[in-house]
């Protein structure tokens, strides 16, 4: 089992001073890559979800963070979870993974979706109207397509769409993992999403409870058969909000907290909580289902304290 650890939420960065931010984002990464996390992962997201807190609260661009801290670290790799496809051309986000890839020495890993928020696709004038789920999904189908050709095809790419056309399009440099850096799709779409993942992707990423994380395990095997792909060449990644404490009641209770507005019987597909006995035995049940790899969001508002009690309760016990 591999862990990734995912930063969504800056307010607690801006608390003192904007100025203080680098520095904040610094100690984080840097423990972590220390601690023993195989990625860092930030959202693609232009305003704060809902979910997390208000549109107006601070939220940085994701790319332009990760290319800071690929020159503050040296070993994680770095990715976005999710890049939403409509956000940007797929040659220039091609272009713009295989310049990250370059400068961090080989360490992206490559997060995209077909996107969902539609109050900040219209807020930022991105699409008018908001293109349809189908749609959506056909463009990240042809996006992948064009980032994995851009990224191994010499001397130049073309591709002919439906809704991407490039035509002897140069990506120099390539990146430096070969043949190509990861791609990873989040979304857990069994119908559609899952059969994208099967014939173009490395990596999928989902959320659920066990039930549902099995599920669409075997929707992914089903499709990994139908298209003649290895199944266990799929890098199967799950994402969650994680609380440890000694309180069972107490965990939950910050979980409560932190999902506002998530309904309690839905908690379950989104967060592990609990003691780190019932923790460890939570994120191991995700094993024994064909999880291996597993993205978690920490408390915001002690997430170096909440790192370092997963690391000692949690992580070390899975090397």
């Amino acid at each position: 089992m591999q862990f990734g650890l995912q930063h969504p939420n800056f307010n607690f960065d801006f608390l003192e001073d904007s100025s203080l931010i680098i520095g904040s984002l610094k100690n984080l990464v840097i423990k972590a890559e220390n601690a023993g996390f195989d990625s860092f992962w930030v959202m693609d997201h232009l305003q704060q979800l809902l979910i997390i807190g208000s549109p107006q609260d601070p939220l940085l661009e994701g790319w332009t963070t990760l290319s800071t801290l690929a020159g503050l670290t040296s070993k994680i790799k770095l990715g976005t979870l999710v890049t939403g496809v409509i956000y940007r051309h797929p040659s220039v986000l091609a272009k713009i993974g295989a310049t990250l890839d370059v400068l961090s020495k080989g360490r992206l890993f490559m997060g995209i979706g077909a996107a969902w928020n539609e109050q900040e696709s219209i807020a930022y004038g991105i699409t008018s109207p908001f293109p349809s789920y189908q749609e959506r999904l056909n463009r990240l189908e042809e996006a992948v397509q064009i980032i994995r050709k851009m990224w191994t095809k010499e001397p130049t790419c073309s591709f002919n769409g439906k809704y991407y056309q490039i035509r002897n399009a140069y990506c120099n440099p390539k990146p430096i993992q070969k043949p190509a850096p990861p791609i990873l799709i989040g979304g857990g779409g069994e119908k559609r999403t899952l059969k994208i993942v099967a014939k173009y992707a490395d990596a999928c990423n989902l959320i659920g409870s066990v039930e549902t994380i099995n599920r669409k395990l075997t929707a992914l095997r089903e499709h990994c058969k139908t298209v003649g792909r290895d199944y266990n060449s799929v890098l199967k990644t799950k994402l969650c909000t994680v609380i440890i404490n000694d309180d069972p009641d107490e965990a939950k209770n910050r979980v409560q907290e932190i999902l506002n507005g998530i309904p309690e019987e839905q908690i379950r597909e989104f967060a592990i909580y609990g003691t780190p006995e019932e923790v460890y035995r939570q994120i191991d049940l995700f094993r024994t289902v064909g999880i291996d790899y597993v993205i978690v969001n920490l408390d915001p508002t002690n997430e170096i304290e909440s790192l370092e009690k997963f690391e000692k309760k949690i992580l070390q016990k899975f090397k």
